[in-house]
């Protein structure tokens, strides 16, 4: 079968609906992202449908140019998320690869970045540099705690204790960006721009769940997490590091995984993380297992095989001097470099 790749045509609920249908679909495969990537950074993106000699959509791909003349230019899909790669039949996907990788070449892209949930039939290099931990979720709130080893449980009671309050709601937003920008300046690492957040809250309705922990009518932590098909991703959390103490994050965990199984949902994915890292070893205690991210690569000449990070040895002095920057300077600058790191 010959399939022809081009700008995808249809309706943004002609592509929902397809991509929906897939597998390897995530809440990140949304048309919706579309928007708000390209309302936030400006970044040019290219949704691209695959369609048969009838004209019969049988695979999609949101792919995103992320260019700047410090760190070169980078196709990827999603950038600052976690998944994204191409979604559909076995042929439509290794067409909408192969004209990523063409576009990629014609463009001199350093690295197209396929970030997909699942394997895919493509002869791509792969990376998982990255992985995720995902709890299976048990049917009730009460089955939930009694699944929790003592410890963590106690963890968890502790803020409670505290008279930690977590709350639900969009308008967390505002509360949570305040949490995580300073958490960021703190990790030595620039921060997203309120824009992204806010948007996110405008423009993708209930399967969007923003928190907060308050503690004394202060936000202390927080968390964003994403709906879909019978899953919950933890994509981002912070707390701040004068409230560790009483760990106001574990109230958060718990409040969302709560929600979670109140909703009928059956599997609490952790978001990505380094393996072997201290992030991963926190969201292990929780009793979930690793799952392995399927990041399909092609890297110009003897390019880089993997995006910009602060972790990386090139950028290693970054955090170590972000840290120091007074907070108003670390959320002025922050947003205008971090767009440029997918």
């Amino acid at each position: 079968m010959t399939l022809r790749v081009e700008a995808f045509r249809g309706s943004a609920v002609e592509w929902d609906r397809f991509a929906g249908s897939d597998p390897g679909f995530t809440h990140f495969h949304r048309f919706g992202w579309k928007g708000i990537i390209e309302d936030s950074f400006g970044h040019e993106c290219a949704y691209l449908g695959a369609y048969d000699e009838t004209g019969l959509l049988c695979g999609v791909l949101p792919l995103v140019r992320v260019s700047s003349r410090l760190f070169g230019r980078y196709l990827v899909s999603m950038p600052f998320l976690n998944y994204g790669g191409p979604l559909g039949s076995v042929e439509a996907v290794r067409a909408l690869a192969a004209e990523a990788c063409a576009r990629a070449q014609a463009s001199g892209a350093k690295l197209l970045e396929l970030r997909s949930r699942v394997e895919l039939p493509l002869e791509l290099k792969v990376s998982h540099r990255k992985i995720t931990v995902v709890l299976d979720l048990p049917g009730d709130r009460a089955a939930l705690w009694k699944g929790f080893p003592a410890k963590l449980r106690s963890q968890i009671r502790r803020p409670q204790k505290e008279g930690v309050e977590v709350r639900f709601g969009v308008e967390q937003c505002g509360p949570f960006y305040e949490v995580f920008a300073r958490h960021m300046r703190d990790l030595g690492t620039p921060v997203l721009p309120r824009r992204w957040f806010e948007l996110i809250a405008e423009r993708l309705g209930e399967d969007a769940w923003f928190c907060c922990a308050w503690l004394n009518e202060r936000p202390v932590a927080g968390g964003v997490g994403f709906r879909w098909a019978g899953e919950l991703e933890m994509t981002w959390a912070a707390a701040l590091a004068d409230s560790n103490r009483i760990a106001p994050n574990m109230a958060v965990y718990a409040a969302f995984m709560e929600r979670a199984v109140e909703s009928g949902l059956t599997r609490f994915n952790f978001g990505r993380c380094t393996p072997g890292s201290g992030t991963h070893r926190f969201k292990l205690q929780w009793g979930g297992h690793d799952e392995a991210l399927w990041w399909y690569q092609l890297a110009s000449g003897n390019g880089e095989a993997a995006t910009p990070s602060p972790e990386r040895g090139a950028y290693a002095w970054g955090p170590r001097l972000w840290k120091y920057l007074p907070l108003p300077v670390a959320n002025r600058l922050g947003p205008r470099i971090v767009r440029f790191l997918p």
